[in-house]
Order: structure tokens, then C-alpha cells, then sequence
């Protein structure tokens, strides 16, 4: 079972202070949206299986559930899962970290299955 990946549920909010920009000024926070995204695929150890998108029906900043956004994932290990949760950290705009304007939270477990010997 050591073996098994964390099926992990990534999700993201934005905060007040993206709400608080121009217009004018979100073109870059997509950027390093983008390519935090980008990284996030591209680690080794994690298996994106799908995201969702929540923008249509939630407005505003994300204090909690509903979230903005989310990606499901597995990952090999906690190490990854926090690796991937430091990219709010580590990816820029402009002077800031990504952080300023979203925040994560990851949610880990394993991937739930349907025996076949269960009568419903």
C-alpha cells in the first residue's frame, strides 16, 4: 500500500487583494496563474486527473468552501503535495508571490473504490 499515490484535491481561492486590483492590472496574476498551473502538471510525482472551475458561480474572494478552483491530483507522496503547495510561494508576480492574491489547501486521502462483493 506504501505505493499508492495521495489523491489529492487542490483548492485554490482568490483573496481580497486580487479584488482589490484594476482590471488593468489581473492580466499578469493569469500569467503566473498559468504557469503555476504549468509546474503543477509538469511535476514529477503528480498525476493530474481533472480540474473544475467554480468562477461562474462563485464570485468573490474564496474565505473557504466553495473555492474558486480546484485540481485533483495524484501524488506520490506528502513531500510532492507540500512541493506543490509551495508554488504560491515560489512563483512571481512582479514583486510578489503568487500567495498575495490566492491561497490552497490540499486535501489528501486515497482513492475510494466500489468492491464488487458489496450488496446495496
Amino acid at each position: 500500500m506504501a505505493d499508492e499515490p495521495l489523491r489529492t484535491l487542490f483548492c485554490f481561492g482568490n483573496n481580497q487583494n486580487f479584488f482589490d486590483l484594476p482590471k488593468s492590472d489581473i492580466g499578469p496574476i493569469w500569467v503566473a496563474t498559468s504557469s503555476m498551473l504549468s509546474t503543477l502538471k509538469n511535476m514529477d510525482g503528480v498525476d493530474i486527473l481533472g480540474t473544475f472551475d467554480d468562477d461562474a458561480h462563485m464570485v468573490g474572494p474564496s474565505d473557504g468552501w466553495p473555492w474558486t478552483f480546484y485540481v485533483l491530483a495524484d501524488v506520490r507522496d506528502q513531500p510532492t503535495v507540500r512541493a506543490a503547495c509551495n508554488l504560491l510561494r515560489t512563483i512571481m508576480v512582479g514583486e510578489h508571490a503568487l500567495w498575495k492574491y490566492f491561497k490552497v489547501e490540499a486535501r489528501m486521502g486515497r482513492e475510494l473504490t466500489i468492491r464488487d462483493d458489496v450488496e446495496v
